[in-house]
């Protein structure tokens, strides 16, 4: 029968774009059904760009802004100009490729059927051949905790915080609490970091969780490992935070960041038979189809990686296994991870602890930054590249830095790792001539030290 539309995309973010622009290319009639009366989905509106541009302005300090003085909400403004030129970039690629946006909710009927209702508008209803699912994640609320008191926030509210608060709590300490951790401090506020585990980022290379916390507490960051809450009490002037250690913390504001939740709940899945785990998340194939052949989940509604980078090639990857019936590409297998505190984070490959549990025979090779030209000319001198690579073949296992652009700077590495056989050793980077003074010259800098260590 014909049906509305060959394919239709339920979410905007990168991974719904990622699809619909795969299918829509391939000569298909694509619509994306986006909840938000703007296309971009919560990566642009409420995740990685606002909280990224908010994280720059303060990390740089203009001259005009006086921190003593600063307002935060004038703040989130510089973030919404950032926040609109993505929108229109993006629903420029919508238009330009003939996708239909829909606004509203989407929920099935039947394996081949949605209703999109809009807020205020009709109920319509629309058939498609296919579906991508790309509905993303909201911050986990446990059930003990009011998050409708003003002072209690999440990720997403935090961002329409009208108050700059002179203390803030902020429970959890995975990325997006210490991405946030490192925001609020350097806007002034008094910051706790609640760490429910024993230590920060455990994913992470053990010397740059170390570093990272060092440089936290220099901040001025208060931060606590392994505590549990048991109970959160809100009023009028403040949070207080009860620990199962005893400890109470009192501030001016609540931030919850202990975990997040497919959102699955409102796509009528159950209606198709598929059912999600206790976090939200669907199950999937390497194609990411789910148990229904002709309707595929990308991006955070899969769970891990649960990075942007990911969904949008995870979206494409699922397309074009739809269009063409197969797709050999896979996900990389070192996907690279940036976390931008201040300094931020970037690695890509093993860390020592895995290669020791795997008894890899590995060296390490260091460029500190405050020894590199560019960073004195800077002045941003904190942090350092870490190269880990195989004694005897000399081949790249692992990349981790620490410090300014490291999310730009792991990227070399990542290029040289990705090379088939002896390109991907550690004598590119000697055996390189590198542009100088610059940061990208670390690498030359860690391989030499690195080959000294072999002796």
């Amino acid at each position: 029968m014909q049906r509305d539309y060959d394919v239709i995309v339920i979410g905007s973010g990168p991974g719904g774009e990622g699809a619909a622009m795969k299918c829509a290319k391939a000569g298909k009639r694509v619509a994306v059904v986006e909840a938000m009366f703007e296309v971009g989905g919560n990566c642009t509106h409420r995740g990685t760009i606002p909280s990224k541009a908010l994280r720059q302005i303060i990390q740089r300090k203009p001259n005009w802004l006086k921190f003593k003085d600063a307002d935060y909400k004038t703040l989130l403004r510089h973030s919404q100009t950032v926040i609109e030129a993505q929108v229109t970039l993006r629903r420029s690629f919508y238009d330009g490729n003939d996708v239909d946006v829909l606004v509203g909710e989407a929920s099935f009927v039947d394996p081949h059927t949605v209703t999109v209702s809009s807020r205020g508008g009709p109920t319509e209803t629309y058939t498609a051949d296919a579906f991508f699912l790309a509905t993303g994640s909201r911050p986990y609320h446990p059930d003990d905790v009011d998050f409708t008191h003003p002072r209690i926030l999440d990720s997403d509210t935090i961002l329409k915080l009208e108050a700059t608060p002179k203390s803030l709590t902020i429970y959890g300490a995975g990325v997006i609490g210490s991405e946030y951790a490192s925001i609020f401090r350097g806007l002034g506020m008094k910051v706790n970091l609640i760490n429910t585990r024993a230590q920060l980022l455990a994913f992470l290379d053990d010397e740059i969780i170390d570093a990272l916390a060092y440089h936290l507490r220099e901040m001025g960051v208060r931060l606590d490992h392994s505590e549990k809450y048991t109970s959160v009490e809100a009023d009028d002037r403040g949070v207080t935070l009860n620990l199962e250690s005893n400890k109470v913390i009192r501030s001016d504001y609540l931030l919850w960041a202990n975990g997040r939740t497919g959102n699955s709940d409102r796509l009528g899945v159950d209606n198709l038979g598929l059912e999600p785990n206790s976090r939200g998340n669907l199950k999937v194939n390497e194609s990411y189809q789910t148990d229904l052949p002709h309707i595929y989940a990308v991006g955070d509604l899969v769970g891990y990686p649960s990075l942007a980078s990911a969904a949008y090639d995870q979206g494409r990857i699922a397309a074009t296994h739809h269009v063409e019936g197969e797709c050999d590409h896979k996900l990389v297998k070192d996907i690279p991870t940036g976390i931008y505190t201040i300094p931020e984070i970037s690695s890509v490959g093993l860390n020592e602890r895995e290669l020791t549990e795997q008894k890899v025979p590995y060296e390490v090779g260091h460029a500190m930054f405050k020894h590199l030209a560019r960073a004195q000319i800077t002045g941003r001198t904190v942090g350092m590249l870490k190269i880990l690579f195989h004694r005897e073949t000399r081949e790249l296992l692992g990349i981790h830095c620490f410090g300014d652009n490291a999310a730009e700077i792991v990227h070399i590495g990542q290029a040289i790792m990705s090379q088939p056989g002896e390109l991907n050793t550690l004598d590119y980077f000697i055996n390189t001539t590198f542009n100088y003074p610059t940061m990208a010259e670390a690498y030359r800098v860690a391989a030499l030290n690195g080959l000294n260590r072999l002796g």
